[in-house]
């Protein structure tokens, strides 16, 4: 089911949206506010998984679309998200092996979109993306999924490396992207995978990279040392479903 993407103000609306099940990505609440209502809406985060941040009252004033704020403000995700068992159903169903986008950290919400649409295109089963320091799934990716995010799951873990050995432990076998890896063309990327993807600028972090069977490289001829991280995982992708289809 969609949800516009909203900036929810006030203590109760907050509330609410919590309880009526919406997918609330990120509070922000006045630094040293402690009353009821805040307390209820901190245990709301923490159950939901929401992250809350402190901010100082000039702050909420300038992120306030209404300017009655009073000391706090949500965001509302555009969009549900999946859990991540919902990806290896969907490739059962289709009995396909699993194939599952991880992205490390990816803040442009332009190139989250874009990845969730190759992702679709590539006959992803789905998108992992970690709860802090990353793009949720606001109107932007929408958008700039095309639609691709209407059809494909994206599911928001704690702990990429965690969810990484869990799907090992189903099976699966995970390659991220590296500019020092063997070259993609040289490694055999069939069966059930998940593609990692790293950070704009930093690349994939180091504990999720040593959770990676293998790392693989694209080869590159210009001037420049990197790719933009959704042309990244459109050519890898790619290269797996070639090797999928076995030409």
């Amino acid at each position: 089911m969609r949800y516009e993407e909203s900036v929810c103000e006030g203590r109760n609306p907050v509330i609410e949206a919590f309880r009526s099940g919406r997918s609330v990505d990120r509070v922000f609440i006045l630094d040293g506010c402690s009353d009821g209502p805040v307390k209820t809406i901190i245990k709301e985060a923490r159950q939901a998984g929401a992250i809350v941040n402190y901010v100082k009252k000039e702050r909420l004033d300038a992120m306030s679309e209404s300017g009655r704020h009073q000391g706090v403000i949500a965001y509302v995700a555009a969009y549900h998200y999946a859990d991540v068992q919902e990806m290896l159903d969907a490739a059962g169903a289709k009995n396909e092996p699993p194939f599952i986008i991880i992205l490390d950290g990816i803040e442009d919400p332009h190139n989250l979109g874009a990845i969730i649409r190759t992702a679709n295109l590539a006959g992803a089963h789905g998108v992992i993306i970690p709860k802090h320091n990353a793009s949720g799934l606001t109107a932007t990716v929408a958008k700039a999924s095309a639609g691709a995010l209407n059809y494909t799951p994206v599911a928001k873990v704690t702990n990429l490396s965690k969810t990484i050995k869990e799907l090992k432990g189903k099976g699966m076998w995970f390659v991220c992207a590296d500019a020092d890896g063997d070259q993609m063309y040289r490694l055999n990327l069939t069966g059930p995978i998940g593609l990692v993807i790293g950070n704009e600028g930093k690349g994939v972090s180091r504990l999720v990279k040593e959770n990676c069977d293998f790392t693989a490289s694209i080869p590159m001829k210009g001037d420049i040392d990197s790719l933009n991280a959704s042309v990244a995982t459109g050519v890898l992708a790619y290269e797996i479903v070639r090797q999928r289809l076995g030409s």
